[in-house]
């Protein structure tokens, strides 16, 4: 057992496979010519599978594979099938654009859920935010998963001024798709020029929502980052992620490792600590994982406090989005 110094157990763990990816989306990554972690400094497939497994051996129940974009590394297709021999729930976020070449291995590996990241259903949208002309080939790898019973998330980070406008459009992809929708309230990191006038928060959310549907609660699993809903009549549901205006801290039970074998407690931690350079050198790696757990702070890294409006986003101490993991 993983646990912290206020109690709370931690049994999920995601694992960030390259801080690489195929789109630019500006509020994840800060520039377009951007300099990628050098091969040698990743973790390598037997050493994903070997720190994996420390944590299993310790009760992890779940991992979910990020990026960057998870699929764009070459060894990808080792690192999914070897997790999947793995005694936990396996899952993946990606940005989807290589589902289809992808999809054997999933299934091999037993994977049944898949979030994927999409910020609009407007193409030329699509390419202002990613920065890439291929939504329509996001597009039909959804529906490819659809047709294979897998279990879609779309994960949609909602910004004032860009997206909001297409909430309803969202909520009515729901009506006959089994698919739910995760709006998220825009977080700020290192180099992603984050103001509070951008964010849309979860009341204002559900205040459009509730405009034209009537929205009924939906309780949450235990840990779950998400408040959940359904709309009667909709094959779908959705949900909202409220990091800023109502986090989850108090029963979190995450862990994330970055790409090159840093172990994060928070997504907002200020430290992390190095598993894979002790793991090369053929350390026992458990009593840092541990160490690291417990010094976990009780909300938000430490760094965030609950009066986002006058938040100083340069003044934060973290990593860009796509360096720590998604």
């Amino acid at each position: 057992m993983i646990a912290d110094a206020f109690g709370r157990v931690h049994d999920y763990l995601r694992i960030s496979l390259t801080d690489n990816c195929n789109f630019r989306c500006f509020y994840c990554m800060p520039e377009e010519d951007y300099d990628f972690t050098p091969a040698s400094r990743l973790m390598q497939p037997a050493e994903v599978f070997a720190l994996a497994k420390t944590f299993v051996d310790q009760g992890v129940k779940k991992i979910r594979l990020t990026g960057g974009e998870p699929l764009v590394r070459k060894d990808a297709a080792e690192i999914i099938l070897a997790l999947g021999k793995l005694p936990v729930e396996l899952v993946i976020t990606t940005n989807g654009t290589r589902i289809a070449e992808m999809l054997p291995v999933l299934l091999e590996a037993g994977i049944k859920t898949v979030n994927i990241s999409l910020d609009t259903l407007q193409p030329d949208k699509f390419f202002t935010i990613t920065r890439r002309d291929v939504f329509h080939q996001v597009r039909g790898n959804i529906e490819l998963l659809l047709q294979h019973k897998i279990a879609v998330k779309i994960n949609m980070v909602v910004m004032k001024g860009l997206n909001d406008g297409e909430i309803k459009d969202f909520i009515n992809w729901t009506k006959h798709n089994p698919i739910q929708i995760r709006f998220i309230e825009f977080m700020p990191f290192t180099g992603n020029k984050w103001t509070s006038n951008k964010m849309f928060s979860l009341e204002e959310i559900l205040a459009v929502v509730e405009k034209d549907f009537v929205v009924l609660p939906v309780k949450s699993a235990p840990h779950d980052t998400a408040k959940h809903f359904m709309i009667p009549g909709h094959e779908g549901s959705f949900a909202v992620i409220s990091t800023m205006t109502a986090p989850f801290c108090s029963t979190c039970n995450r862990m994330r490792l970055t790409a090159d074998g840093k172990l994060k407690n928070c997504l907002f931690s200020i430290g992390e600590t190095d598993l894979l350079n002790p793991l090369r050198a053929g350390q026992d790696v458990l009593p840092l994982i541990k160490a690291s757990i417990w010094a976990k702070e009780k909300e938000l890294g430490g760094q965030l406090g609950k009066h986002f409006e006058n938040l100083d986003a340069t003044l934060l101490n973290n990593r860009s989005m796509i360096t720590i993991g998604g």
